[in-house]
């Protein structure tokens, strides 16, 4: 489970000064703004530095309208491909907000990332039927494809099998865990070259899909931050599905949403 925050001051005891100190604090602060801006360029060409692996392995996916696409398939003429991995299982009992809260940000950005050679593609193990309800739901327009019956999301580590689960040796974030889910979310990229070989070149987990969480850089500009102080300290103190909020219901520990008056087993504590 994540820990609690450090503590920071309450807005009450917030201090109060002049513009003149205002723009003196300012400008001292900004100083660390631009060197953290330097240490996420260098990182960033890290990043694309990594080694990259070779997809062998042939993949396929079931879309809405009956077909079967393949790995190959989902760049959709474009030579790098993004792909959301969904924490959506097979007859899963509840919607994960924050997996919900992510694709969210994809709508408006969407034709952007097209026409800068990058397809997008959300996939989950869930039957195609299944997502689509979800889609309808959410009113969601994004790529979304079913791994169901394929190794796919096992082979990139978001899903794991029963055995594994057992034995406490869930390969999740890079390392063994023991999960109570059997589905977790996370992003991978791949790059296909002119040769038509497909090559996976990153994939990130856990905390590491905040970094495309956009709210997350508007919350910590304002005075509250991310003001989650319930009892995850994560977003699923406060995040809903886009068209639940103020309609009640709760959200456990994994993310899952439940509706009012609807049951679920117990309470799980997993931090997204």
């Amino acid at each position: 489970m994540k820990k609690p925050p450090i503590p920071e001051l309450p807005l009450a005891d917030h201090k109060v000064v002049s513009p003149d100190e205002w723009i003196a604090a300012r400008k001292a602060f900004l100083l660390k703004e631009k060197e953290l801006t330097k240490q996420r360029d260098a990182l960033a060409r890290e990043r694309r530095a990594l080694p990259w692996v070779k997809v062998e392995k042939q993949y396929f996916f079931d879309t809405a309208d009956g077909k079967k696409v393949s790995l190959s398939d989902l760049f959709d003429g474009r030579s790098q491909l993004f792909v959301y991995h969904f924490m959506l299982g097979p007859s899963q009992p509840g919607q994960c907000v924050g997996c919900s809260l992510e694709v969210d940000h994809i709508e408006g950005i969407l034709v952007h990332l097209q026409n800068h050679d990058v397809s997008y593609v959300a996939v989950a193990r869930a039957t195609i039927g299944e997502i689509e309800a979800v889609r309808k739901r959410m009113a969601w327009k994004f790529p979304w494809v079913s791994s169901f019956k394929s190794d796919f999301n096992y082979d990139f580590h978001v899903s794991f099998k029963p055995e594994d689960m057992e034995a406490g040796r869930a390969f999740y974030n890079y390392e063994y865990i023991n999960s109570p889910l059997e589905d977790l979310h996370g992003s991978s990229v791949f790059y296909k070259n002119d040769a038509g070989e497909i090559f996976h070149t990153y994939s990130t987990f856990a905390r590491g899909d905040e970094e495309i969480l956009g709210i997350y850089r508007y919350l910590e500009m304002t005075p509250k931050g991310r003001n989650e102080h319930g009892p995850y300290h994560a977003l699923t103190d406060w995040v809903r599905l886009h068209n639940t909020y103020g309609q009640g219901g709760f959200v456990e520990g994994n993310g899952r949403y439940h509706a009012p008056n609807c049951c679920s087993g117990e309470k799980q504590t997993v931090a997204l």
